[in-house]
């Protein structure tokens, strides 16, 4: 057993079962490719105070999670919790957004961190896909992304997952709202960890996953009913259009995420079967976070949908996804002369797209085969002196057990029949 494991709260993803993750990925990723969004990559550290700023100074995830340390030179840096962040500061520093066609349409897929109590589901390393349209401020644009998550997910075979939709109003009445809460949060008994954060950002305690704040909670006042008439209408269109595509969601006035950045539209893809850790995915509309990292006003709005969780709900429906065989083929060579040339056919295999492997490491038939059943070969091309002094090779159906003799040169052509 090797001296060193992965850290605790992280993973290693190792096959089969590392497929999985990337099947999850391609998902998500395919309807955004062709809704006009953009891939693009960001570092796995950025600027403290990139985080600070945009995610929010009195969040768990600023004040308790982040993995932040100092460079040799002094540098304040943070391995990054989320992406938004991180997808809009490079893009402000690029002049995406000045380039003449808003919103740019940007996805991303990478990994996060955060030092939290690991347990199922919630890890100090994880796997997100996300997506952030920035420069434009249209309900349609909200309700693409929910409906391209909501596509992405039933690609899948995903079908236990619910959408919770709310609106958080903008700067115009969430000052109201917020003075309320806080009158009303005042009256609690409350810590004073959460009294403090309850001053900073009172939205941030009806958050609390705690039970004994929780039961307290009853009978706070709901943002919903503070809402501007601007953002009831621009909330009512998002709902109309989900609607009008057949995507059910259900009204949560107490859903506020974790973030401080969000305004008007946000949400989260919640997936019973996960226990205590049941979203698997969730965002809504930034239309401050430019203005706070030092940009232009830019109006945005995003999502990310965690890969980990995913294939947890996934398992958790017994959902099988249809994987594709690493290996199509796979060459047993018997004696020095074979060796040479099924490695040979092999490269030409691959070359013509055919997934194809080798038996390596002079094994023996009895040896080799048992590999090439581990492979998941359909095929198994087997060749010794006997067969090559006749020119062929025995290609033998896996499944079936049949073998049948085939002339060196018609190799490819059979198996592209046989392939498809």
């Amino acid at each position: 057993m090797s001296t060193f494991q992965a850290p605790k709260g992280t993973y290693d993803l190792i096959p089969p079962r590392s497929a999985k993750f990337l099947a999850v990925r391609e998902a998500i990723a395919t309807p955004l490719r062709s809704s006009g969004y953009g891939y693009i990559e960001t570092p796995g550290f950025e600027n403290v105070e990139l985080f600070a700023r945009g995610v929010g100074e009195s969040t768990d995830i600023v004040t308790k999670e982040m993995y932040a340390f100092e460079t040799k030179g002094g540098d304040r840096l943070a391995l990054r919790p989320e992406g938004t962040a991180s997808v809009l500061r490079a893009a402000l520093e690029a002049n995406l957004h000045r380039q003449g066609n808003l919103p740019v349409k940007l996805w991303y897929s990478g990994s996060y961190y955060r030092y939290e109590q690991p347990q199922a589901g919630r890890y100090r390393h994880f796997s997100q896909v996300g997506a952030e349209a920035i420069g434009a401020e249209d309900p349609a644009l909200d309700a693409e992304l929910i409906i391209l998550a909501d596509q992405a997910y039933r690609s899948l075979g995903l079908s236990n997952f619910r959408i919770l939709l709310n609106s958080l109003g903008d700067k115009e009445c969430r000052p109201v709202y917020r003075s309320a809460l806080q009158d009303f949060l005042r009256g609690l008994d409350l810590d004073e960890d959460t009294l403090r954060r309850s001053e900073i950002n009172p939205l941030r305690v009806l958050d609390d996953k705690r039970e004994s704040v929780q039961k307290q909670l009853t009978g706070a006042p709901l943002l919903r009913d503070y809402l501007c008439d601007a953002c009831k209408a621009y909330h009512e269109e998002v709902r109309e259009l989900l609607t009008a595509a057949g995507v059910a969601f259900e009204d949560d006035p107490k859903l506020v995420r974790g973030l401080d950045y969000y305004t008007r539209t946000t949400f989260e893809f919640v997936h019973d079967g996960l226990g205590s850790q049941s979203a698997v995915g969730g965002g809504g509309r930034y239309d401050g976070l430019s203005e706070m990292i030092g940009g232009p006003a830019l109006p945005s709005v995003g999502w990310a949908l965690g890969v980990d969780r995913t294939v947890l709900a996934l398992e958790a429906e017994g959902v099988e996804l249809a994987l594709p065989s690493t290996t199509s083929v796979y060459a047993v060579p018997l004696g020095e002369e074979a060796r040479r040339l099924l490695f040979a056919k092999v490269t030409e295999l691959r070359k013509a797209g055919i997934s194809a492997d080798f038996s390596y490491g002079g094994k023996g038939l009895k040896g080799a085969m048992k590999n090439a059943n581990r492979s998941g070969a359909r095929y198994a091309l087997v060749a010794g002196e006997r067969d090559l002094a006749e020119g062929v090779v025995q290609l033998k159906d896996m499944e079936s057990g049949e073998q049948t003799a085939i002339a060196l040169d018609a190799i490819l052509a059979e198996l592209r029949s046989r392939l498809g």
